[in-house]
């Protein structure tokens, strides 16, 4: 489901059963992150699904990417392999204006 930023983060401050996907390469990530997330880069074709394989399904996913088009192709995908809930950040994180960090190596 594509939303809005401010939906997208406001759904993400009430949800306990949440996980941040961020599907952007190592680059992207290394330049700074939405505080919480985790990456599975989706370049990786067959590695992106191996790793969306082992994520439990029962949580609902926050995903974003640089401008919101490798996201909701992620969301597409993840719905495919029986993930429930996923909302796409459109705009992505170029958009974005709440918080960012560096990740930690």
């Amino acid at each position: 489901m594509n939303i809005s930023k401010q939906e997208w983060w406001e759904k993400l401050q009430e949800d306990s059963n949440a996980v941040i996907l961020d599907v952007r390469t190592a680059d992207e990530w290394n330049r700074g992150i939405i505080p919480g997330a985790v990456n599975i880069d989706i370049y990786k074709g067959q590695g992106f699904i191996y790793g969306l394989e082992e994520l439990d399904k029962t949580k609902n996913y926050y995903v974003y990417c640089a401008a919101g088009a490798r996201s909701a192709q992620a969301c597409n995908i993840m719905n495919q392999l029986g993930f429930e809930t996923t909302y796409n950040l459109m705009g992505g994180i170029s958009q974005w204006d709440g918080p960012v960090v560096v990740p930690e190596e």
